[in-house]
């Protein structure tokens, strides 16, 4: 499907110069001189490469559509990840650097969604939010609550996040995986 250049929005994904990229940062712009346009920061998804682009109103790139298809986490193996169709159960290796920095979160059977172009895995989507423990945190120091103040804290898997004062070390918390935050304390 095709779309105008200053129509294209973060977290879409384009054919561009032969290749799948997706659409990180965007900001229309609006010269004295001349027309308006889209600086746009495209992360290209097969290889990692990032672009920063222009793009005219009267420029037209072609969006693609990704298939979804959900798999299992099952294990890591050094740096690839061992992931399971839940309806064929045929196993693919997936490369640690796809993931990022929240393959921290995943968990023996965890369901994801893989996004596939032309049967190739081009990104791994966790749940939103995900539960772990505290296993260390700060104490609070007294007379640091005029402002609403963090401290910070470890999860049980080794991750760094920030925690509210009340929060203490053995709590389960709720989160966020895209933002890498604290949501609530877990139920």
């Amino acid at each position: 499907m095709k779309i105008s250049g200053v129509d294209i929005r973060p977290g879409n994904i384009i054919e561009y110069e032969g290749g799948i990229w997706k659409a990180v940062k965007i900001q229309h712009t609006q010269p004295g001189k001349g027309g308006a346009y889209m600086q746009v920061e495209l992360k290209n998804l097969i290889d990692g490469r990032k672009n920063n682009v222009r793009f005219r109103s009267a420029e037209t790139v072609e969006k693609v559509r990704l298939d979804t298809k959900e798999y299992q986490f099952l294990f890591a193996d050094g740096d690839d990840l061992t992931f399971m169709d839940k309806e064929s159960f045929e196993q693919i290796l997936i490369h640690k650097d796809m993931v990022g920095d929240q393959a921290a979160f995943l968990t023996d059977g965890m369901d994801v969604m893989l996004e596939m172009y032309d049967e190739r895995p081009l990104s791994v989507q966790l749940p939103q939010f995900v539960e772990h423990e505290i296993v260390e945190a700060d104490a609070v120091v007294k007379g640091q609550t005029a402002s609403s103040s963090y401290k910070p804290a470890l999860l049980d898997n080794g991750v760094r996040i920030m925690v509210p004062p009340h929060i203490t070390s053995g709590t389960r918390v709720v989160v966020d995986t895209g933002e890498v935050t604290y949501v609530k304390r877990a139920d």
